[in-house]
């Protein structure tokens, strides 16, 4: 079968075609129309494809990788300068890895057309180190959507597909591929991959490492990189991308030039390699940043050099006098080794924390759904986590928490629940609750309120005495928005209140507060200490 697409269609059909369940964005032009193509596609609409807008894009880029965690296919898409405003998220989905396959498709627009700026977004992708496809033709861009999801899932990464302006708004023909199905839900294997705490985070940063000799294997494999020989061996030409086109339109009876064609990414060496060894002189085609020129210029005219990426210098982890010096093959002043005996300890909630409360509580109204269904965010109570509670599933960057659940929610893991805390609610949650009132998704949120920024000293929370008020305002029903304390008295209430809110089919809010132990005890010092300077006066 053939349709006639732009190459933002042709990515929305390759991604129905390979087997999505949602897609998130927020409209950018030159990438709007991906989304609107599957929010009006008739088989998308009769298999109910999650396509509903996201307040900005990193809640769409946390609700696309919270599908992926229930481990159905998610596909988003932003404008380049949008990928900046998901790139917190971006960067640590590298890190997490995924479970359901995932397409991050971004559209670069060079000339400034409709943009502040003309950054290529293919630094984004060598910066996450992941794989990066960039298509040549319409056809390229529907096959590379529909494969993206196959070697994401391959090689449990999220997958970088960029596209530039004039690719994205000129139709061609597009011969389409059988229909994959859906995924069905399913956890992670391995419970830790998506808690990005230091301790799971750098074991999942080493399995990224060790992940880049396969990309790089995949990528001289690739049906999308080739080399295309040529008689007059005067000129060597790489072309990337949408630049391979222009090339091929200024010879169409063929190129006399040998030809280096690369569309995935980490670059294919051996054919730069070649182009190197047979040719003269070598001109780089490439839309946008000189990206590809600055690298060969490493990779061919310096051949000699040493550092991380061959183990001279270590690849994890910081550098050290000790790990230079060996470098440069100088004495070396390596300390004491520590006794096996010594473990290293975890980090634990404080004594007294109201958190401990709130995920006695959680755990037990929770049990008859089973595990798996509790995303969190970066605070203090993100050591929920950990031995003695075990309580939470995900912890990936500020605000995911309830994009995530929302994003599981879409994908079929009902009830979800998240757990964020005050500061970090005002900081990046507020968004990502639009979206699930917007909808109202299934999805029981508690901001767990210590009435300050605890984790980074205790400053004061930008959230004191708005919460109630900002989720209102939000839409959030207020017979489904509840103030507790959680002390050891409201155990039994609070236990019931989650149960009761689990069981609703919609948006609800639970907000546990109960001032920080040691904020508070710094406040009653500074009271005593106000109270002692007035009465010497």
């Amino acid at each position: 079968m053939q349709k006639v697409l732009l190459g933002v269609e042709a990515i929305a059909q390759g991604a129905i075609d390979g087997g999505i369940s949602g897609v998130y964005a927020y409209p950018g032009t030159p990438s709007t129309e991906i989304t609107e193509y599957i929010q009006n596609n008739k088989y998308a609409i009769e298999k109910k494809i999650h396509c509903k807008w996201s307040a900005n894009e990193k809640t769409a880029m946390e609700a696309a990788l919270g599908m992926s965690y229930a481990g159905k296919k998610a596909l988003t898409c932003m404008k380049h300068v949008g990928l900046n405003v998901a790139a917190d998220s971006f960067m640590n989905a590298a890190i997490t890895g995924v479970n359901g396959g995932m397409v991050v498709a971004v559209a670069d627009d060079p000339s400034m057309h409709s943009s502040q700026n003309e950054q290529d977004s293919r630094y984004y992708g060598k910066f996450a180190q992941i794989p990066t496809l960039e298509p040549s033709d319409q056809q390229e861009a529907y096959d590379m959507a529909y494969y993206g999801f196959q070697i994401s899932e391959k090689f449990g990464v999220p997958v970088l597909l960029r596209i530039t302006t004039r690719l994205a708004h000129s139709r061609s023909v597009v011969e389409l591929n059988e229909k994959l199905a859906e995924n069905n839900v399913s956890l992670p294997k391995n419970p830790r991959q998506f808690v990005l705490l230091p301790n799971f985070a750098r074991i999942q940063y080493q399995k990224l490492i060790a992940n880049q000799k396969n990309f790089i294997e995949a990528s001289n494999n690739s049906k999308y990189n080739r080399y295309v020989d040529g008689e007059n061996k005067s000129i060597g030409i790489v072309a990337c991308g949408i630049a391979f086109n222009y090339l091929m339109e200024n010879y169409p009876d063929g190129c006399p030039y040998p030809i280096a064609k690369i569309s995935q990414y980490p670059i294919s060496r051996k054919y730069v390699k070649r182009l190197s060894e047979e040719t003269d002189k070598i001109v780089v085609l490439e839309e946008g940043y000189p990206i590809i020129e600055e690298l060969l210029k490493g990779i061919l005219e310096k051949e000699n050099v040493s550092g991380r990426l061959d183990g001279t210098l270590p690849r994890i982890g910081e550098l050290t006098p000790d790990s230079v010096a060996k470098a440069l093959n100088l004495p070396t002043k390596y300390g004491w080794d520590i006794p096996e005996i010594i473990e290293n300890r975890l980090p634990a909630l404080c004594v007294g924390c109201g958190h401990h409360d709130v995920y006695k509580a959680m755990n037990i109204a929770i049990a008859t759904y089973g595990d798996g269904r509790v995303f969190s965010d970066i605070g203090c109570y993100a050591l929920g986590a950990l031995e003695p509670y075990n309580s939470i599933n995900t912890c990936v960057d500020m605000g995911a928490s309830i994009t995530m659940a929302k994003g599981a929610a879409d994908a079929g893991l009902i009830p979800a629940l998240s757990v964020i805390g005050d500061s970090t609610f005002t900081h990046s949650g507020i968004t990502g609750l639009l979206d699930a009132v917007i909808e109202n998704t299934p999805i029981t949120i508690i901001i767990s309120d210590n009435e300050s920024t605890s984790m980074t000293g205790g400053q004061e929370s930008s959230a004191k005495g708005k919460i109630e008020d900002i989720c209102l305002a939000l839409g959030v029903e207020i017979e489904h928005l509840h103030v507790i304390n959680p002390v050891k008295k409201n155990h039994e209430e609070l236990v019931s209140m989650i149960k009761k809110e689990l069981a609703y089919n919609g948006v609800s809010v639970i907000i546990p507060r109960r001032i920080c132990v040691q904020k508070n005890r710094r406040d009653v010092k500074l009271r005593k200490v106000n109270i002692s300077n007035t009465k010497k006066k």
